[in-house]
């Protein structure tokens, strides 16, 4: 339909849209007729603090500085949507009271106990062991925790965008900036640890 839009005006109106998670290469069976030739690609972040602003509305009724421990939150989260909107949950569920001036603690131990500890059975709606098991259950599962392993040990290592680079991506578990491939977040880091990897590996 797409091609058709030179011969057809009323193809002009057509707009496709594909949602998802895969390298555009991944989708291709034809190399020489594809929909994704003309595709482009959109790379998400997450959300910054100012982009977060919209969650303080729901801190703001359980602690008196909404803004510090959306501070303290995304710290944890790197602004992942939905850990971030998953411990907004937490805390407006929570009926302890969140201390003034102890939100960076008080935020730490709550995703400790809500989501690092006993990840496997607190991953509820599922997320944590969705990332686990694309690397895990991988075709190419050696040669990304391979390159996980890497950046584990060294913090960050350089993107020379690998297909194995593209799939730990695309599996959320790292990111890429300024040429570099990190852990995505704090989350990530305490969960997907060294032990973690060496015991897959």
């Amino acid at each position: 339909c797409y091609n058709q839009r030179t011969i057809n005006r009323d193809y002009g109106n057509l707009t496709v849209a594909l949602f998802g998670v895969a390298t555009p290469s991944g989708l291709i069976t034809d190399h020489q007729r594809t929909p994704f030739n003309i595709g482009q690609a959109i790379q998400l972040e997450g959300f910054k603090e100012h982009e977060a602003q919209p969650l303080l509305q729901g801190l703001a009724e359980k602690v008196s500085n909404p803004q510090t421990l959306l501070k303290e939150l995304l710290a944890w989260t790197s602004g992942q949507p939905f850990l971030t909107q998953k411990i907004c949950q937490f805390i407006r569920s929570t009926s302890s009271a969140i201390p003034t001036n102890d939100e960076a603690e008080w935020i730490e131990n709550l995703v400790r106990t809500k989501v690092i500890e006993n990840w496997e059975s607190q991953d509820e709606p599922e997320h944590l062991r969705t990332i686990r098991d694309r690397i895990l259950e991988s075709k190419q599962s050696v040669g990304l925790l391979e390159i996980y392993r890497q950046i584990v040990e060294q913090g960050e290592v350089v993107a020379v965008d690998s297909p194995e680079e593209k799939e730990l991506l695309l599996s959320g578990l790292v990111v890429k900036q300024q040429g570099c491939l990190r852990v995505n977040n704090r989350i990530y880091e305490s969960i997907f640890d060294r032990s973690w990897v060496e015991e897959h590996v």
